[in-house]
């Protein structure tokens, strides 16, 4: 199905006021409904090699493999989708060749880079992540964070050493635990859920999230929800007026309609609570 008609999708990305270059790095297929976001490390070393190393890895092994997948069937082993299984591949693919890019040159050595690749299919989501970049959703009067920072700040508040509020304010915020590229394998967390109509979904960098609050980032995205690159716009024009002290990437997706492709018993139920 091509899901152009049904999901908005739009990508911004900015090189904010203090760093010289972009590291970031985004991509997206409408048609297949699928976004990933990048933010590289390494500096000098080529955090922007592995971040676009990594978006077009995962982007173009997905357009080859995804289209081949019949919705609706499950992989025994692990329980999940075959898509969220295509998803992980695409990641251990592009895992190695920033590995391996990085080992080949020694200027690129020790770059890496944190991944989030969300993709819609059959009126679900698949979500997958390696470090601190984020997925939150908006749905009714809510914005919630549904990936988990792989990050020392969010080890030290998962062991009470810090509050959430208290972390706002930690010297440790961006020492990520996880990251695509550094090592010969990583292993990325995998979620699947529902999706609803008018749900929106933001991928982000802490570019964003560094310099501006969550109340703020849901206000603009309520404000805004009919006109997605305009919310794009206001949030990378608060971080910027924040400091702008690192590279800023927001990608949004809103839900339009829906897109089941297989109309078995579970689907059917869903439309009960419509």
């Amino acid at each position: 199905m091509n899901l152009q008609e049904k999901i908005s999708i739009l990508g911004l990305t900015d090189t904010g006021l203090v760093r010289k270059k972009n590291e970031d790095a985004i991509g997206f297929d409408s048609a297949l409904g699928l976004v990933v976001l990048a933010d590289g490390m390494g500096g000098h070393r080529g955090g922007d090699v592995a971040s676009s190393l990594t978006i077009d890895t995962i982007i173009n092994t997905l357009q080859r493999k995804l289209p081949t997948i019949e919705p609706g069937n499950i992989d025994p082993k692990s329980g999940f989708s075959l898509e969220s299984i295509c998803i992980l591949e695409a990641i251990d693919r592009a895992n190695k060749t920033v590995y391996k890019t990085a080992q080949a040159n020694s200027d690129h050595r020790g770059m890496g880079t944190t991944v989030v690749v969300l993709h819609f299919h059959n009126n679900t989501l698949s979500l997958a992540h390696i470090g601190d970049s984020r997925c939150y959703r908006i749905r009714e009067d809510s914005l919630e964070q549904i990936t988990k920072d792989h990050s020392l700040l969010q080890e030290l508040i998962d062991r009470g050493f810090y509050t959430a509020e208290e972390a706002k304010h930690s010297l440790n915020k961006n020492l990520v635990t996880r990251a695509l590229g550094i090592d010969p394998g990583v292993t990325a967390d995998i979620q699947e859920d529902i999706v609803k109509k008018n749900d929106i979904y933001l991928l982000c960098s802490d570019g964003l999230t560094d310099l501006v609050e969550d109340e703020y980032i849901y206000l603009t995205i309520k404000r805004f929800s009919d006109n997605l690159e305009e919310a794009g716009k206001q949030l990378i024009t608060k971080a910027n007026q924040n400091g702008g002290k690192d590279n800023i990437s927001v990608m949004l997706c809103r839900v339009k309609d829906d897109f089941s492709t297989k109309k078995d018993w579970f689907s059917k139920m869903l439309t009960w609570f419509d």
